[in-house]
């Protein structure tokens, strides 16, 4: 194997790693528990879970899927996440390669995963990884493509348009349309994105909406009024966003040349 499979393998295992952590932040943290303290136990019967039993994957696949104690079901969501996790992160490091911008990268991915998880299951995106992950997205800034200015421009951008909407629907309506946690995540998106960045995200985000709401009304699993977890829909446009924004606007920029 030569170095660059090396450096995708060394990714790879430390997505998985860090996969399995943000197991336990998405179970503990909306119920405000501390991600370190007690050690990972068995949510049904709290037995202890063992060293080897907690390995990324291969631990779900030795277990066969139940606890070693009382055998309830683990939910599939554990390796899930791990996969994913671990998959994206050799993405990133594939398509954007070894540098200082890599932890910053990595940090943005799994912070989106478990925001986006946590948002599916609860309704909730919890401050302390929306404003921690602005003030990471900003101090970030130094290292990624995007600039400080461009980084605090994003975060306005990226926050302010989705109050604008959430105030407006609610003139509108008269009840809540959008929730303070979008707005903080969009804001966190527009810190490491940038406002052209966070504007694609948007985009792409309400796309995904609409057909997925217009999927369920067919199936007749949701009405004009159902409310989709929209930090679940940011959460993948943005990932979708880190690696084609740069090339969307390089295309868009040479289009905009043919037609004037």
């Amino acid at each position: 194997m030569d170095e660059a499979g090396m450096f995708l393998v060394i990714y790879g295992v430390f997505g998985a790693i860090i996969g399995s952590f943000l197991n336990v932040v998405i179970y503990r943290v909306p119920r405000g528990l501390s991600v370190v303290r007690p050690r990972s136990s068995c949510p049904e019967c709290g037995r202890p879970i063992r060293p080897w039993e907690n390995v990324p994957v291969l631990g779900f696949i030795w277990l066969r899927g139940r606890c070693a104690g009382c055998k309830a079901r683990i939910p599939l969501r554990y390796p899930i996440v791990e996969l994913l996790t671990a998959g994206l992160f050799i993405a990133v490091g594939a398509h954007f390669g070894f540098g200082p911008t890599l932890p910053f990268r990595f940090f943005f991915i799994a912070a989106l995963i478990a925001i986006a998880w946590i948002d599916l299951d609860v309704r909730i995106i919890p401050d302390s990884l929306s404003v921690g992950g602005i003030a990471v997205g900003l101090v970030g800034s130094f290292f990624l493509p995007v600039s400080l200015p461009m980084s605090l421009l994003g975060v306005v951008v990226g926050g302010g348009i989705l109050w604008l909407l959430a105030v407006g629907y609610r003139y509108a309506t008269g009840v809540d349309g959008m929730g303070g946690g979008d707005i903080k995540l969009a804001a966190m998106i527009g810190a490491f994105l940038g406002p052209l960045g966070v504007l694609l995200v948007l985009f792409l985000a309400s796309a995904i909406g609409a057909i997925l709401g217009g999927i369920l009304m067919i199936a007749g699993r949701a009405g004009r009024r159902t409310a989709l977890p929209f930090g679940t829909l940011l959460a993948p446009a943005a990932v979708a966003a880190l690696f084609a924004a740069p090339i969307f606007f390089a295309w868009y920029g040479e289009w905009l040349k043919t037609v004037r």
